[in-house]
């Protein structure tokens, strides 16, 4: 099987330089196996993508060294493909619907019986309020999540994951309490996406053929999710790779609204793309493939 993997920023905000690194790890990694390097625009969030910011990623990748084959894949086109999936679910008797606030939420945790809130990938772990709510009762404004629960008891056998990163490199395998508890309920189809991120990388990874996703840390606890998707809904165990993250001058990770480490800015600062490769541990332009 050929190698395949790809870079998936979302047009809600300029590339800083970590996503130069991450975008470059990954293109790296593809011309070490002789493989490919796609890209793919994750743009489910229709409120905060802009089609300006989706062509300044064009850009600013480009300008840094890489191509990648065209066209490129937009979430907003595969709605469907993602209500499939979903569908698949909640057939399966896995779903659920939710029509708690973060507000409600917040409340439910705050219960003294309940102690302190456990932090999961998504935030503090959802206490289960709506869990048992038939999905014939989903309504318009309800978000529908995963029943943990239900979900790792359905499999015969949980699957595990090889990581390939320094960081996490090994065979993780996926264990069901750690599952329901350090993970939760977590969110397959939000009210105003009628998807969510979970849900529809796992559908378009699996779609576009790729054999190993490479991306930040702070993204390895959401892999036990995605991968017990991908088994959920009969679709290859991929191999991962999640490397360190470009952090500011206080340690903390760079964001989108951090616009003095913008590509963009470095490009307009008069930089080159070997300087700003530099500054992210780089040293050599990657070549076309």
């Amino acid at each position: 099987m050929s190698y395949v993997t790809r870079f998936a920023p979302s047009p809600t905000g300029p590339l800083h330089i970590g996503h130069a690194f991450s975008a470059l790890t990954a293109y790296r990694c593809a011309q070490s196996h002789d493989g490919t390097f796609l890209l793919r625009i994750e743009d489910i969030d229709r409120a905060r993508s802009r089609d300006e910011y989706e062509q300044q990623i064009y850009d600013d990748l480009r300008w840094l060294g890489l191509d990648w084959p065209t066209p490129v894949m937009r979430q907003s086109d595969r709605m469907p493909a993602y209500r499939a999936a979903l569908d698949r679910l909640i057939e399966m008797g896995l779903c659920y619907p939710c029509n708690c606030s973060r507000g409600d939420i917040r409340a439910a945790l705050s219960a003294p019986q309940e102690g302190a809130p456990i932090e999961g990938p998504d935030g503090v772990i959802y206490p289960g309020t709506c869990r048992g709510r038939p999905m014939s009762e989903a309504g318009p404004t309800d978000a529908i999540r995963l029943d943990m629960t239900r979900a790792t008891a359905h499999l015969d056998a949980l699957p595990a994951f090889r990581e390939t990163g320094p960081l996490f490199s090994g065979v993780h395998p996926l264990v069901a309490n750690d599952m329901i508890v350090q993970i939760g309920d977590v969110i397959l189809a939000r009210k105003d996406m009628g998807t969510s991120y979970h849900l529809s990388v796992v559908v378009d990874d699996a779609d576009q053929g790729i054999t190993e996703v490479v991306r930040g840390a702070d993204l390895f606890a959401a892999t036990w999710i995605h991968v017990l998707l991908q088994a959920l809904l009969g679709l290859p165990i991929l191999q991962y790779h999640h490397h360190a993250l470009i952090r500011d001058d206080t340690g903390k990770r760079l964001a989108k609204r951090d616009d003095a480490r913008a590509i963009r800015a470095y490009r307009e600062d008069g930089l080159s793309p070997d300087d700003v490769l530099k500054m992210i541990g780089l040293t050599v332009t990657p070549s076309a493939t």
